[in-house]
């Protein structure tokens, strides 16, 4: 495996599953934007080479670092609507549930929204489909030698998959082996093995999709169109369905209603997660959290991110000149203003992060006539923040060691666009 292919999978796995925000999107301009920026960086800067016994290391920094900076510009965008003041966008409505094991939910309205408070009682989630296999012995050899060629259908789609079976092969390497091919083909399926107290396992297969539509029977299905294949299913029970999916029923505001999962919107206002089955009669009431605490709430948002990009700062950087870099960056917007932070509340440590204290906090939004103080400094804050995180997602790689090779000439010098993607994180392997 080639140095670039670890990093990527370094990316899928360990962000590949991050929601995305709607502030992931953008406008052409401000692609555009983006660009320029990148190329004028580029153009500046020297020319430069990495230590090769460190480049792997670099990537995988590099990209903690992007996704940081984005973490943050997201939060800070969330914040800065268009149109609204600092004081609107910390007081933006966040929902409210009052029984979150029951049932959680996400505001994703704006405040001319006039949805209204609902409560909702949960009858059933919806289930994925579940196939549990025979429990085989996992050093016994129940399959014969030989090429297999067997069928899954996938809601409307079809997979054929071929499988090699080697001679006086392990029912467990078997199992394995197929799970991981089922797996690796990515639609939708996850595998993993099941075993019971006396040591033999069964081969479990889960769908990635819950619930049913009303012309459908099950969301998968294994088979075979010759006597070998059909062999192979039978003996690991391919398509014995231990869990049927279903799909979620709830009462909102007392009406009946079902979806095929157990994440939806109401109204495009709220994002509604059902986690487990109400309790007797009793519902959970859905509305938005009191001012205070939904102020306190939007600053302690962009705070934790905050600290969350010092934090991988130290942990995760590739060398000790690159955190001093980067940690200094990101908490100069918090020491600018350390003192003003202080007063609301919001306490700079000696390593950068920031503790909020709730008492002085809530002291300083409960003052009206300390209010615009307030805001003023959680403006500076935000400002200095947005600075500070455009400038390291636009070159991430400011912050890992270098050796320079060339100092351009200045006034004389020009763009080399090959070069511009390492400004924005992306890394090529040597061959490229």
């Amino acid at each position: 495996m080639s140095a670039i292919d670890s990093v990527y999978n370094y990316y899928l796995s360990t962000y590949g599953s991050n929601d995305v925000s709607r502030y992931d999107s953008h406008k052409k301009s401000e692609l555009r934007n983006v660009w320029n920026n990148i190329v004028k960086v580029n153009k500046e800067s020297p020319l430069y080479i990495l230590k090769d016994d460190d480049k792997e290391s670099v990537q995988k920094f590099v990209i903690d670092v992007k996704e940081s900076a984005r973490s943050l510009n997201n939060v800070i965008s969330s914040l800065t609507p268009d149109g609204q003041n600092i004081q609107e966008a910390f007081e933006k409505k966040i929902a409210s549930s009052s029984d979150p094991d029951v049932v959680s939910a996400k505001y994703i309205g704006d405040d001319e929204d006039t949805t209204e408070p609902f409560t909702i009682h949960v009858n059933q989630l919806a289930k994925s489909q579940i196939n549990i296999g025979r429990f085989l012995e996992p050093d016994a050899s129940s399959i014969p030698e030989g090429d297999y060629t067997f069928n899954l259908d996938y809601l409307s789609n079809q997979y054929e998959f071929q499988f090699h079976v080697g001679e006086d092969e392990s029912n467990r390497s078997i199992q394995n082996r197929l799970g991981n091919l089922i797996s690796n083909a990515k639609i939708g399926l996850s595998s993993s093995l099941v075993e019971d107290p006396d040591g033999t396992a069964a081969l479990k297969l889960e769908s990635a999709q819950t619930g049913l539509a009303e012309n459908e029977e099950t969301i998968f299905s294994v088979s075979a169109d010759n006597a070998p294949a059909q062999n192979l299913i039978n003996i690991l029970g391919l398509d014995r369905i231990s869990q049927q999916p279903q799909n979620s029923n709830f009462l909102l505001n007392g009406n009946e209603k079902s979806s095929y999962s157990n994440s939806f919107t109401i109204n495009k206002s709220f994002e509604i997660t059902l986690n487990g089955v109400s309790p007797d009669e009793a519902a959970t009431d859905i509305g938005f959290k009191p001012s205070f605490d939904a102020i306190e709430e939007n600053i302690s948002s962009l705070i934790d991110t905050y600290n969350n990009a010092v934090h991988n700062a130290y942990e995760k950087s590739s060398s000790e000149s690159a955190t001093r870099k980067l940690v200094t960056d990101l908490t100069s917007s918090a020491f600018t203003v350390k003192n003003d932070l202080e007063s609301i509340g919001l306490m700079t440590q000696s390593d950068g992060t920031i503790q909020v204290d709730k008492g002085l906090l809530y002291e300083a939004i409960s003052k009206e006539d300390a209010q615009e103080e307030l805001y003023d400094v959680l403006s500076k804050f935000r400002d200095n923040l947005s600075a500070k995180a455009a400038a390291v997602s636009l070159d991430p790689m400011r912050y890992v060691d270098k050796v320079v090779v060339e100092y351009k000439h200045p006034g004389h010098n020009f763009t080399t666009p090959y070069v511009a993607s390492v400004y924005s994180g992306m890394m090529l392997d040597d061959y490229c």
